[in-house]
């Protein structure tokens, strides 16, 4: 794009990056809906894997989500060549446990759930249950240091979702908050 050409994001793109780029770090939707599942089953014993899956999908479907993920990517692969200038190279590589930008992404995903949120993540990050586990993992070579937060963020964002729809629907309120 040459100075004289205009900029205009192509949202539609920018959501087939955010799923794309999901997949190349090995991470399936269905992952984030087991995840999603977990937090939830216990409060919604008939919420199907199923169910969580169009959760999942609505909060990927956010700009916000969307943006955190593709940031938090680029950073983690920037970090996994080696492309990063000291110190910051060490500590996204190493997952520095004193580095606390990668949470702040994540929480910036789950604000927009509200509360809720909050807690579904600080439970998930802390257990790291399913694909976290794998993610979380630092002997493959690969840095996740990011996207472990984020995924879990994604999880926690859809059970909160979740809960605020079944609360909805408890209430016979047919818009619920929080789309």
């Amino acid at each position: 794009m040459s100075n004289t050409e205009k900029y205009s994001l192509n949202s539609a793109k920018v959501a087939e990056a955010t799923n794309e780029w999901l997949l190349k770090r090995g991470v399936e939707k269905k992952a984030i809906a087991e995840l999603v599942h977990f937090l939830q089953k216990d409060y919604f014993p008939d919420l199907t894997p199923q169910d969580c899956m169009i959760h999942v999908d609505a909060v990927l479907s956010k700009r916000e989500v969307q943006n955190a993920v593709l940031t938090g990517i680029q950073l983690d692969i920037l970090a996994e060549e080696g492309k990063l200038m000291a110190p910051l190279q060490d500590m996204i590589k190493h997952d520095e446990s004193l580095y606390g930008c990668d949470e702040i992404l994540a929480l910036s995903i789950v604000n927009v759930y509200g509360s809720i949120g909050f807690t579904n993540f600080g439970y998930i990050d802390k257990l790291k249950p399913g694909i976290l586990v794998r993610l979380n993992d630092k002997s493959d070579g690969e840095c996740h240091t990011f996207l472990d937060d984020i995924v879990g963020a994604i999880a926690a964002s859809a059970a909160s979702r979740i809960a605020h729809r079944k609360q909805a629907e408890r209430e016979g309120v047919t818009t619920p908050p929080l789309d």
